[in-house]
């Protein structure tokens, strides 16, 4: 049995595409549009893995959402 962690995964849709977006528990994102790609990558941490620098107007844990 494996032992539980609190590290979270996040891949969200992104609506009218058929990509997909990536958050790292680290923070690094990464976009695809293969699903298998994108886990493959999430669960290889830390390789590949860059978090982004949040900017002084972003603060830490927030992503701009676009805007319509």
């Amino acid at each position: 049995m494996s032992t539980p962690t609190a590290e979270v995964y996040r891949i969200d849709w992104l609506p009218g595409t058929d990509v997909l977006h990536g958050v790292c528990h680290c923070g690094a994102e990464r976009t695809a549009e293969d699903p298998v790609e994108l886990w493959q990558w999430m669960l290889a941490h830390p390789s590949g893995h860059h978090p982004a620098v949040p900017s002084e107007d972003q603060p830490t844990g927030h992503r701009e959402e676009p805007r319509s």
